[in-house]
């Protein structure tokens, strides 16, 4: 396997508060082999506040083992409220998908194979290119000339209406506590699916306390009224980010060096702390002064079992089961 770090954005392009060393960037999951594969490009969820470590190399392995080439992408993400995100992470994902396909051949990537699988706010990001790639923020980007429509999407437990089934958080940090009604109208995914929206894969549990089920539902129901290519799976029970559901999720067992994720949060730190030790709160300055991404993961950790209320992970057999049901209806879209 071929496992690096490409960033997507040059240091003096990049620009959002306090962002230090970190630049959003994908990870490569890549067989070594000459086959030309399809593409798995997963976005980690994390309420625009973090990007989840739970949701990004494991899923990635996944599907790598499955026969695909694969990439985590690493957005830019609203932790500490500096500035709204506004539309940065939708091109962060948008320039991921350019680079990949205008790669496609050193990368071993098959033409017309380039699927994107986002978690709760990460399949918002997802859902967001999906309808809005034609945006005209995007077409200003580097090679604008390649399409950053994907091929296809999996929303998994998604974000997708600012409406009465919000998860409020989200758009909050995407646009700030004020935002306006053309800029929430913007983000409501399921009043901008057309004819021309990529095939979607939804799937959700109706037990979810944290993105109500409704989201999935709407999203459908819109693909529906457009003719657009859907299938979705609602399980019985289980909570909000379940990933991969399996014996690997529930035990934490997500890979020693998955937690490159947390970069940004790490570098936000340590930017504020060397500006001014007093904009760092007291919880967070251990994590602060830490002079690696490895020694800040655990202290991260520490400092957020305080924060929310930690709930027990068990694997989920009927869960468990979305990789194989994605994988068996991309078999049917891509036929």
């Amino acid at each position: 396997m071929v496992k690096q770090t490409i960033n997507l954005w040059k240091k003096e392009e990049y620009h959002y508060p306090c962002a230090g060393e970190f630049l959003p960037g994908i990870t490569t999951y890549l067989h070594e082999d000459e086959k030309f594969r399809p593409a798995m490009v997963v976005v980690p969820g994390g309420g625009y506040a973090v990007v989840s470590p739970t949701e990004g190399e494991i899923v990635a392995k996944r599907f790598y083992e499955a026969g695909y080439q694969a990439f985590v992408l690493t957005y830019t993400t609203n932790m500490f409220r500096l500035a709204p995100l506004e539309k940065q992470p939708l091109r962060d994902i948008s320039r991921a998908v350019r680079y990949i396909r205008k790669n496609e051949k050193r990368l071993h990537i098959m033409s017309g194979r380039v699927v994107c699988c986002g978690f709760s706010a990460g399949a918002h990001l997802v859902g967001s290119l999906a309808v809005h790639y034609q945006d005209a923020e995007l077409a200003k980007e580097p090679y604008s000339e390649i399409t950053n429509r994907p091929d296809a999407v999996l929303l998994c437990y998604p974000v997708i209406t600012s409406g009465e089934k919000a998860h409020r958080g989200s758009f909050e940090l995407l646009f700030g506590k004020n935002a306006s009604e053309e800029k929430l109208i913007w983000a409501s995914l399921e009043k901008h699916v057309t004819e021309n929206t990529p095939p979607a894969f939804l799937w959700q549990t109706f037990t979810d306390a944290t993105v109500p089920v409704e989201n999935s539902i709407l999203y459908t129901e819109a693909c529906r009224n457009a003719g657009v290519a859907c299938e979705i799976h609602l399980f019985m029970e289980g909570r909000h980010g379940l990933s991969l559901a399996n014996e690997d999720w529930a035990t934490n067992n997500i890979g020693e060096d998955s937690n490159y994720t947390m970069m940004q949060q790490w570098q936000t730190l340590k930017t504020m702390y060397e500006q001014n030790s007093d904009m760092v709160p007291n919880m967070f300055a251990s994590c602060a002064r830490a002079q690696t991404l490895r020694e800040f993961a655990p202290e991260w950790t520490k400092a957020n079992m305080g924060l929310k209320r930690h709930e027990e992970s068990y694997e989920d057999k009927s869960a468990m089961q979305w990789p194989d049901l994605a994988l068996a209806w991309l078999d049917k879209i891509f036929r």
